[in-house]
């Protein structure tokens, strides 16, 4: 091993059996700028940093990094950016329940309140003292109902285009079976879907969410979510299920303040609420509840005279 190698401290976690991996010390210095010069700076000068934490030999593609950084809003305690094997993200409900579990690991957060500084805005967090964690994320809202789209190998698709912290394209009704024994048929439609809503005017949609009825009692949905990089998501997904809220309350099929359990594919389990921002704009607040479990606490150690230091990316990177 060189000399010279790096360390990076992380912690990482899961929640609702998605991981999320926080950097707390060793990463990339970015500075005390605004958040859009920060995850420029992330992106064009450090991004290999992004590459080791998440991408083999040391991560896997349904990993989710979080640096944790000094916040640049003053009346928040913490400050995060979000990134996976594909780049960055402006939000991450997961991430963000995973991050705060990390934190009261780590003894920087007991049970209460803080308030979380992500590039897309300020999130409230909340964890009880038997471990439940509720973020508050930000301003959500759908964006466009009953978009049609012509999908090559498939044809006409109907869904939703809504924002919860990340653009989401919502499908209803897709003929599916949402199981985990179906996840090639899963993944494969919803590659095309996305290929195709990107194509016919929808660029920024970059997670594609369908949903159906759970087989388990006391969920109202079950979904699959495809995530940026080509991995599905394990929780329930945490801005998914904002966007998903955001829906609901446009079509008025959920009360505000009325309680919404949205399953994953693996059966964990969130529980959303919403309150209104403005009825007219269809701006939503939307609360998510789920846990998260500290599972390991390492030194990612960066070598530069391993041939793999810095992540092996795929082709298309």
């Amino acid at each position: 091993m060189s000399a010279v190698a790096q360390r990076l401290h992380v912690i990482d976690s899961h929640t609702g059996g998605e991981p999320t991996r926080v950097v707390v010390a060793g990463g990339p210095d970015l500075g005390n700028g605004p958040w859009e010069e920060r995850v420029v700076r992330f992106r064009e000068k450090f991004d290999r940093y992004r590459s080791a934490v998440v991408h083999e030999p040391r991560g896997s593609d349904p990993v989710v990094g979080a640096l944790l950084c000094p916040p640049h809003r003053s009346d928040c305690d913490f400050g995060v950016i979000y990134f996976n094997n594909s780049g960055y993200l402006g939000m991450c409900g997961h991430g963000t329940i995973g991050l705060v579990a990390t934190l009261a690991h780590l003894g920087r957060f007991a049970p209460g309140v803080c308030r979380i500084d992500t590039p897309v805005g300020a999130v409230d967090a909340q964890l009880s003292a038997q471990g439940d964690i509720s973020i508050t994320n930000v301003a959500s809202y759908r964006h466009a109902k009953d978009v049609t789209v012509q999908v090559p190998g498939i044809g006409v698709v109907r869904g939703d285009v809504a924002y919860g912290g990340n653009w989401f394209y919502l499908i209803e009704t897709h003929g599916l079976g949402i199981d985990r024994a179906n996840l090639s048929a899963l993944a494969d439609y919803t590659n095309r879907v996305r290929q195709a809503v990107n194509e016919q005017g929808h660029p920024e949609v970059d997670h594609v969410e369908l949903f159906a009825s759970s087989p388990s009692p006391g969920a109202q949905s079950r979904n699959y979510v495809l995530c940026p990089g080509g991995a599905h998501d394990r929780s329930p997904c945490g801005t998914g299920t904002s966007a998903k809220l955001a829906c609901l309350a446009a079509d008025g099929k959920l009360g505000e303040g009325e309680p919404w359990v949205q399953e994953s594919i693996i059966g964990s389990r969130f529980t959303g609420r919403y309150r209104w921002l403005d009825r007219a704009k269809g701006l939503i607040a939307p609360t998510i509840t789920g846990t998260a479990h500290v599972n390991a606490e390492s030194v990612l150690i960066l070598d530069p005279g391993d041939p793999f230091c810095w992540g092996i990316r795929d082709a298309a990177e």
